[in-house]
């Protein structure tokens, strides 16, 4: 036991964990030449074309030093603020982490709150400066940077670069010299978390945990704590690049286990297995509980497939365990699911891979959050998660909207910048803290709703990706709210609908009806786009009708034949657009959601 070390790659977007992660497992030899590919860990096709990490990946890796043989687990995490979640999950499962900071980038906001995760949870940080090969990279001034944010001593800063592979060797006997050894009991009873699960369609259920005390053969009759259900240890091993069979897993290591589980809401991350002959007394103190951001109705494109959507969803939350749903329905668009998101990518992403792996064709609705409605005469108030289930403006009393505490860190040139955005979304200051001499942190008070538009796309864009947001719901404040519903050729579509403020009811209204009118494809017939507030309409805006040249085959003579023609086709496209239905494009739906 005293020669396994575990440990995570932290990082912000784009730093380079992936790259040095390939070339740890190029030196350690766990890959062989012939399948090292770029980003070796990353196995989605998803997380290959954008180049981010979705889903932190674990992979064990055999190191020698000074004649002793080390076994050496890591698991390389996603930098994105979206998925923050499964950097928690990874950090609980380790005792040491690599802090990556890029050399030209400096310290940014992401590395920031992952590393104050890694500090709560007590691992040994082993500070790296990568892409020390770039023509832009500035040492001195982040190893300073770093010093002063972990107060570690500038020579255990280890200068590297994924790239080129300068400075591998150092980090593989750091890793050795300064993270501890696994500390567990190997003769007390089994006591195992799981960190991540995932879904194979030949093997039910592979569940990825980690040791801490007692050891878990091949056979044994395993309990999940949580769940209290009881399986057979079919097949049990450790991670390569593939999967691993042993007949032990001991103290302190990783490993997975196959006991042939088909139902997704059997397996909880944050669970712990123990053996059912000997069971452990108490159960690990896992993980926070997942906190949403962002809610929105993911629905299949064709009512039928609602069930098969419902599989699918559960199959998908085994693999991303913050995605959290249940049924809802909808006027226009039939049955579906209410979904919470960590944020606006997180969404994108969930979409993606629903189309991708389980070929189903969804369409989302404009995303929001829950308000609590109060009804006149002492009536019981109503919890709205969808626009569509606000009482009758004549019962309504007043509502509620949930508010959030926001801490942003930024560097202090953007300052004015980000107050002004967070004034703009309707935010109170309440305290403002410098950090360094160019670091600020500084706290919100914020409705929920106004986060969930495209407040982060904007944030970054200010702060030139600079600005790290983190936040909490604190309580429920009264709130002048209004609903605005989207009307395309008279007829309401009550996925785009969304509650919203009063003073930013007009200006809201104005926009969708703008960027409806670029994305909706023109039909043969006129259709107008009106924004409304109960009767009253707002904005409007018109898509003009495609015109067939009925005129074209009347050349000289006298107009009124022209007239003629050109009434007939008026009449027919006044019917046209009494039985006219306008189909609504997907990406109409969500180019609402970033419409500045």
């Amino acid at each position: 036991m005293k020669n396994i070390r575990n440990f995570c790659i932290i990082a912000h977007i784009d730093h380079g964990k992936s790259t040095l992660a390939d070339r740890l497992l190029q030196t350690t030899n766990t890959i062989s030449e012939r399948d090292m590919k770029d980003q070796a860990l990353d196995d989605m096709d998803l997380e290959r074309e954008r180049g981010i990490t979705i889903k932190s990946h674990a992979i064990q890796m055999d190191y020698s030093q000074d004649g002793e043989q080390y076994v050496l687990n890591l698991i390389d995490t996603p930098g994105h603020v979206d998925f923050s979640y499964e950097v928690s999950r990874s950090i609980a499962a380790c005792e040491g982490a690599l802090l990556i900071v890029d050399a030209s980038q400096g310290i940014q906001a992401q590395t920031i709150s992952n590393l104050y995760l890694a500090i709560e949870n007590d691992l040994e940080i082993i500070p790296i400066l990568n892409k020390m090969d770039l023509p832009g990279a500035m040492p001195e001034e982040v190893t300073d940077q770093i010093v002063d944010l972990i107060g570690c001593d500038p020579s255990e800063v280890i200068p590297a670069s994924g790239k080129t592979g300068l400075g591998v060797d150092k980090i593989l006997e750091a890793i050795i010299e300064r993270i501890p050894a696994p500390k567990g009991n190997p003769d007390a009873p089994l006591q195992a978390m799981i960190f991540d699960s995932v879904f194979n369609p030949f093997r039910g259920i592979i569940a990825y945990f980690r040791v801490l005390n007692g050891s878990i053969k091949k056979g044994d009759q395993v309990k999940f704590v949580n769940t209290g259900k009881q399986y057979d240890a079919d097949e049990i091993g450790i991670l390569k690049l593939d999967l691993f069979p042993k007949k032990e897993v001991g103290t302190g290591d990783v490993g997975y286990i196959i006991s042939g589980i088909k139902r997704a809401n059997e397996v909880k991350v944050g669970d712990t297995i123990t053996t059912v002959a000997n069971p452990c007394k108490e159960s690990v103190k896992g993980f926070e509980d997942v906190k949403p951001m962002v809610f929105a109705g993911i629905y299949p494109v064709d009512t039928e497939e609602y069930e098969e959507l419902r599989f699918s969803m559960e199959k998908l939350q085994l693999n991303d365990a913050s995605l959290v749903f249940e049924p809802e329905s909808s006027a226009a668009l039939g049955f579906g699911f209410r979904c919470g998101f960590l944020g606006m990518l997180h969404m994108e992403i969930i979409q993606e891979r629903l189309e991708r792996e389980f070929n189903m064709t969804v369409i989302t609705t404009v995303p929001n959050v829950s308000y609590k409605a109060y009804l006149k005469k002492g009536e019981e108030l109503v919890i709205v998660n969808n626009p569509s289930d606000l009482p009758d403006p004549a019962k309504l009393d007043y509502i509620e909207e949930p508010y959030i505490k926001a801490s942003i860190i930024t560097k202090s040139e953007y300052v004015g910048a980000i107050m002004t955005l967070c004034i703009e979304k309707r935010g109170e200051m309440t305290n403002q803290v410098y950090l360094t001499q160019d670091r600020v942190e500084l706290s919100f008070d914020m409705p929920m709703s106004e986060v969930v538009f495209d407040f982060y796309d904007r944030l970054k864009t200010i702060s030139k990706g600079y600005a790290s947001f983190d936040y909490h719901p604190t309580d429920y404040r009264r709130s002048d709210l209004i609903k605005l519903d989207i009307l395309l050729n008279a007829e309401q579509v009550d996925a785009l609908s969304a509650l919203v403020h009063r003073s930013n009811a007009f200006t809201l209204g104005k926009k969708i009806c703008l960027k409806l009118k670029e994305l909706i494809p023109r039909q043969q017939f006129e259709i107008p786009i009106q924004a409304a507030i109960g009767a009253k309409i707002v904005a409007r805006e018109t898509i003009k009708a495609l015109r067939k040249d009925v005129t074209a085959k009347c050349y000289g003579g006298d107009i009124s034949r022209k007239r003629k023609l050109l009434e007939k086709q008026k009449q027919g496209k006044k019917r046209m657009r009494q039985v006219g239905r306008v189909e609504v494009p997907q990406e109409a739906f969500l180019a609402v959601l970033k419409l500045d």
